[in-house]
C-alpha cells in the first residue's frame, strides 16, 4: 500500500469489535463512510491489534475510552472521537452542539459513565478479568508455535548468560 493510500483515511477509530453496541455504531458509520476510506476502522479486539501502529494506545486504554488518530498521529478520545468522525463523515451537525464547552464538559461526563458501564450492560466481564483472558490467550497463541527447551537445553542458556 503505499504512503498515499495508507493516509487516505481523516481519522482512525478505535473501536471493541466484541461489543455488540460498538458494532452497531462501526457498521453505521461504515455505511456512511460508503468506501471512501474516510474513516480507518481498528479493531482493539482482534489478536492483531497493535499499539505500535495506533498511537501507542495499549489494550486495556483503549478499552476504557473510545481513541480516534488523526493523521499527524494526534490522539483524540471520549466524545471528540465522535464528533471528530461524523464531521468527517459529513454529519457534523449529530455532535455540533457539543463544541459549547458547558455542553462538550457534560457530554464528556455522560460518556464516561457510559464507558464505565459498557461492559456490564453487554453482559460481559468487567476489564480486569477481559484483560486478563487476552493476555492468556495471546500468550499460549504465540508460544504454541516455539520450540520448548528441555532442562538440559535451559541450563545450557543459564550458563552462556
Amino acid at each position: 500500500m503505499s504512503d498515499a493510500m495508507a493516509k487516505s483515511w481523516k481519522i482512525k477509530l478505535l473501536y471493541d469489535g466484541e461489543c455488540p453496541l460498538c458494532l452497531r455504531e462501526v457498521r453505521f458509520l461504515n455505511q456512511r463512510d460508503a468506501g471512501r476510506g474516510l474513516v480507518a476502522f481498528v479493531d482493539i479486539a482482534d489478536d492483531n491489534y497493535s499499539p505500535d501502529a495506533n498511537g501507542g494506545i495499549d489494550y486495556e486504554t483503549a478499552m476504557g475510552r473510545i481513541h480516534g488518530i488523526l493523521p499527524d498521529g494526534t490522539v483524540v478520545k471520549n466524545v471528540e472521537v465522535f464528533r471528530r468522525v461524523y464531521e468527517v463523515l459529513g454529519m457534523g451537525w449529530v455532535y455540533a452542539l457539543t463544541k459549547i464547552p458547558i455542553i462538550g464538559g457534560l457530554a464528556d461526563v455522560i460518556y464516561g459513565i457510559w464507558a464505565d458501564l459498557r461492559l456490564l450492560l453487554t453482559g460481559r466481564p468487567n476489564l480486569a478479568i477481559i484483560t486478563e483472558q487476552r493476555q492468556k490467550r495471546l500468550g499460549e497463541k504465540h508460544s504454541s508455535g516455539r520450540c520448548r527447551m528441555n532442562e538440559k537445553d535451559d541450563t545450557v542458556a543459564k550458563i552462556k548468560q
